[in-house]
């Protein structure tokens, strides 16, 4: 019941959003000479006045059921207070006294065609020290 309750409201919200789309665009802004559809096509249709009012009343009708349906589509995920992790085992962690054997370090190849390497600088003595 409640899967099907959400599916007609989900429905009705899109509708709601298509609807509000097209007649958002229908309007005239102030001071437009031409309509959607040419020179004052819709005015001529409804009326001078009745087009404004009609497109007006479709407007503030459609984004209060827009409204409304968004509030019901938000609320209830407000009451699911879970975490991504809920479903996810627990794992034991690694052993923490495993050794990890290291490897020397040895150099990388010289590149055919590279110079050799410099030999590492010896480190200076102090002064009054013997050689």
């Amino acid at each position: 019941m409640t899967q099907l309750l959400t599916v007609l409201l989900y429905t009705v919200h899109v509708l709601v959003c298509i609807f509000l789309i097209f007649v958002v665009l229908l309007q005239q802004g102030k001071g437009a000479d031409l309509s959607v559809f040419g020179g004052g096509t819709t005015q001529t249709a409804f009326g001078a006045r009745g087009a404004t009012t009609l497109l007006h009343k479709l407007t503030v009708g459609s984004f209060i059921i827009f409204v409304i349906t968004t509030l019901a589509i938000g609320l209830p995920q407000l009451h699911n207070r879970g975490t991504v992790m809920n479903g996810a085992k627990a794992t034991k962690p690694a052993a923490a006294n495993v050794p990890v054997k290291t490897l020397p370090l040895k150099p990388a190849p010289a590149a055919p065609g590279a110079p050799a390497p410099a030999a590492p600088a010896k480190p200076a003595s102090a002064p009054g020290s013997p050689r």
